[in-house]
């Protein structure tokens, strides 16, 4: 890119389908079958497989798939200090949900926040020895996920009688990670974020009034969040940030344009990229990206992570120059608009089909950009 080092013109969210001999070993480590060393033997062994792939198809951003976690939040934010998983939510009614039990577990803050050790660096440190080319990206949930759920009422009274020293724990948990993942070599994070998705949604929105938030604010709370805990990273660490309307098993749990979180999203948010889901009607028209500053890049997710049918290459084209109209060709990228696999159980994809998506994502973006 002539203005951009990171992110790579062909992209991807991160997660990918978990291959059965890991799904065995998790479910044997599960029943004290395994022990952590030897699961960690399978994750890695499953890990080096699938960089090698992610290498020859041409992916140059190069992900662990999420192989060791469970869900893409909770495996992280369950390490910190203070965190808890405490009972369940209910799924939201309007969802396209194959699985109708489904329901998602709940974080709650029951103690003073703090970053007790580091989450991610030991699996940054052994990705970044598989690639031979290309660079390691780490994903990590956003701050936000750990406040949007519950609200005042998930978050400990006695730790925290005032929510500005919340913010400002939850924020330096974040930038210690992100200090121990730089001092290890790692440049490139991805924040993902369903929150600031969430808010584009009018009954999400109508559940977070009815919990007592104040909706005219809490946007830029939560830019202020993110700001915070991303303020101490060197230049040259790339922070992108993932904006997801859900992703389990194919269903979404969230729709609705950007528009009502544009102006915050993309001029008060100190990120350098946005992955912004594409696939379908739910996320509105490109028309919000015009408020993207000429400094900052947006990855496209117009490849469906949660469907089998393999995109059109032209259709996905135009879908890009679509964009094009409202901010300049060279500062857009592509990708899925998710991962393939956000919790273990994955998309209603196969393998062979998840790879010739993303094979298609590095097709398309060197016929529309070139090897830049």
């Amino acid at each position: 890119m002539a203005k951009f080092t990171l992110p790579y013109r062909a992209e991807q969210v991160g997660s990918l389908l978990r291959p059965q001999a890991l799904q065995d070993a998790r479910q044997a480590f599960a029943q004290g079958k395994l022990d952590i060393a030897a699961l960690r033997s399978v994750e890695n062994l499953e890990i080096a497989k699938i960089v090698k792939k992610q290498e020859e198809i041409g992916l140059k951003s190069i992900s662990d798939g999420e192989f060791r976690r469970t869900y893409f939040h909770l495996d992280f934010l369950q390490q910190l200090d203070g965190v808890s998983v405490t009972g369940n939510i209910a799924a939201n009614p309007s969802a396209k949900c194959s699985d109708d039990g489904f329901t998602p577990p709940k974080l709650s803050v029951t103690g003073k926040l703090r970053h007790a050790r580091n989450i991610e660096v030991d699996n940054f440190t052994f990705l970044q020895s598989q690639i031979r080319q290309g660079t390691a990206k780490v994903a990590m949930p956003s701050p936000t996920m750990v406040h949007f759920r519950g609200g005042r009422a998930a978050i400990d009274i006695a730790s925290y009688p005032d929510l500005d020293p919340f913010f400002e724990d939850l924020a330096q948990c974040y930038r210690d990670e992100l200090d121990a993942l730089y001092q290890a070599g790692c440049r490139y994070v991805q924040l993902d974020d369903t929150n600031l998705a969430y808010l584009c949604d009018p009954k999400m929105r109508a559940a977070a009034e009815q919990r007592g938030e104040d909706l005219s604010q809490l946007p830029h709370r939560y830019a202020e969040l993110i700001n915070a805990a991303i303020s101490q990273r060197p230049a040259d660490m790339v922070v992108g940030i993932h904006l997801c309307r859900g992703n389990f098993r194919s269903t979404w749990f969230a729709e609705g344009g950007y528009d009502a979180v544009a102006e915050v999203l993309f001029n008060e948010l100190d990120v350098n990229t946005y992955f912004l889901e594409y696939d379908d009607e739910r996320s509105g028209d490109f028309s919000p990206l015009r408020f993207v500053p000429d400094n900052k890049s947006v990855v496209l997710g117009v490849v469906s992570s949660k469907i089998a049918q393999l995109e059109d290459q032209g259709f996905i084209i135009n879908r890009i120059q679509d964009a094009a109209r409202y901010m300049p060709l060279d500062n857009l990228c592509l990708s899925p608009q998710c991962g393939f696999s956000s919790t273990c159980h994955g998309n209603d994809l196969s393998e062979q089909q998840q790879w010739d998506k993303l094979r298609l994502v590095v097709d398309v973006a060197r016929e529309v950009w070139g090897d830049r």
